[in-house]
């Protein structure tokens, strides 16, 4: 399965113990990880500002997601109305990129998830549907 992971789980994947942890380790075990460039930038962005991670870190960080799938920068964001504009472009990263699941803690993703094409999970709902 590609599953598409949105930069705020990946943040807590990397930053703590939990559920964003074990799915990430998880989906690099038996699935298919997306993730966007546009993601990428946020990623690095949100570990200076908000974790203080070193530059050593967060190069090692992208390194790891380097090598997986990264769904370069789409042509155009999604047509689907999202408050934060941003929120367009990751979502049409993962449209282009042809995930099965998007993961994210976004509300404001989770709340068009019956408008996007593909289907749009919280983390619990990723975890859960993986392990039926």
């Amino acid at each position: 399965m590609k599953i598409f992971l949105d930069t705020n789980v990946m943040v807590s994947a990397y930053t703590a113990r939990g559920i964003c942890a074990d799915l990430l380790r998880y989906i690099l075990a038996e699935h298919e990880l997306l993730t966007g460039e546009v993601n990428l930038l946020e990623l690095r962005r949100v570990l200076k500002d908000r974790f203080h991670a070193s530059v050593e870190i967060s190069e090692t960080i992208e390194a790891e997601l380097r090598d997986e799938t990264i769904i370069p920068k789409p042509a155009k964001p999604s047509p689907i109305p999202i408050r934060d504009p941003d929120d367009r472009w990751v979502l049409a990263s993962a449209v282009d990129g042809q995930a099965d699941l998007f993961v994210t803690g976004d509300q404001d993703l989770l709340a068009v998830a019956d408008q996007a094409p593909i289907a749009i999970v919280d983390p619990r709902g990723c975890w859960d549907r993986l392990r039926q």
